[in-house]
């Protein structure tokens, strides 16, 4: 079992060791000529390191390999997701690789964690009193891999395909994607924490929460490299990354979907709303265009700066993740109606520049 002491000095050594290679990576990546491409989006200034989201997912092995042994088959599972999850991602943001081969990718990491053991069993029916739809049956024989339920399989595959989009769909200002990764580690963290969810499982979730808290070092960490006027860009590998490991541990809480989906709900609805506009004009959903990009692009066509965009996303996420510890199951159902319409006002507001 976790100590307090670790809960604090593991994140610590998390934050100060992705820091400390950020700073490596600012004199090194140059010399590897490992920078970004500013003339592919027609910007005018200089190439910076690019992509530094290798350096989180560093990080995360490395503090998991020294504080975290023995593994377990779920943490294995996890690191060959993430290992996968980066590798193509770096291969990406370097040579651009088919959107269908890294979505291919994608699969098959989330099949590996699934199979190795971060499963959710139920999730809650807010339209019925104490209800409960269940995803344990029917299932797989397998010794090796515990028998793995089909609805299980399922699901996980579509909500870590979500959350590992969402997150990359909406880097498209440095820093949003590192500060709202921070709010929903420590929002699940915290979760992990509170009374009624470590009276249930005490060392499971405590195991959670120093994940939740290491993962949220490593993100504030990135934050402080590629905040407004950012010195690196993370790329896909750590927005993908970030993405992964906030499905990831929604799942491993036991199926905290609703509060996940506050938290992350700026970017979950925002990828919604392009997806239905752009089918509503015959346009592919993976095929963007200049009059129908995401709201961050349409706020900064309606003259708001890049770090007034963040404050919104963070206030939003803040707001809604905080609350929803403090909720019951039909309260986060009302909450996230609520932040779908604001979300669908800011969309409103900003139409006029598209």
């Amino acid at each position: 079992m976790q100590s307090s002491e670790q809960l604090i000095w593991i994140p610590i050594n998390a934050f100060a060791l992705c820091a400390l290679l950020h700073i490596f990576a600012l004199r090194l990546f140059p010399k590897w000529k490992l920078l970004d491409f500013p003339e592919r989006y027609g910007h005018k200034r200089s190439r910076i390191p690019y992509p530094t989201g290798i350096l989180g997912i560093a990080t995360f092995i490395v503090i998991v390999a020294t504080f975290l042994q023995p593994w377990d088959k779920q943490m294995i599972g996890i690191i060959l997701g993430v290992i996968l999850i980066g590798a193509v991602s770096f291969i990406d943001d370097r040579k651009q690789v088919s959107p269908w081969i890294r979505l291919s990718y994608q699969v098959l990491a989330a099949i590996l964690i699934f199979l190795l053991g971060t499963r959710i069993f139920s999730i809650t029916n807010p339209f019925v009193a104490d209800g409960i739809i269940k995803l344990d049956a029917p299932f797989i024989t397998s010794a090796i891999f515990n028998n793995p339920p089909i609805l299980s399989g399922l699901f996980t595959l579509f909500w870590l395909g979500l959350t590992i989009n969402a997150l990359n769909w909406f880097d498209g200002i440095p820093g949003q994607v590192s500060l709202l990764s921070t709010i929903g580690f420590l929002t699940i963290g915290f979760l992990a924490l509170s009374d009624r969810v470590v009276h249930v499982f005490p060392e499971l979730q405590l195991q959670l929460a120093l994940l939740a808290f290491v993962l949220a070092g490593i993100s504030a960490a990135s934050l402080l490299f590629d905040f407004p006027s950012n010195r690196v860009l993370m790329g896909d590998t750590g927005s993908m990354f970030f993405g992964l490991m906030l499905g990831v541990l929604t799942i491993y809480a036991g199926g905290k979907v609703a509060t996940a989906f506050l938290v992350l709900g700026v970017p979950l609805i925002d990828s919604g709303i392009v997806i239905v506009r752009r089918l509503s004009k015959g346009v592919s959903p993976f095929q963007g265009n200049a009059k129908d990009e995401h709201l961050h692009h349409r706020l900064l066509a309606k003259g708001w700066s890049e770090r007034k965009i963040i404050i919104l996303t963070a206030a939003l996420g803040s707001a809604f993740g905080i609350t929803a510890l403090f909720m019951s199951t039909h309260e986060k159902i009302a909450a996230a109606l609520l932040l779908f319409l604001i979300m669908l006002g800011l969309s409103w507001y900003s139409k006029n520049n598209n």
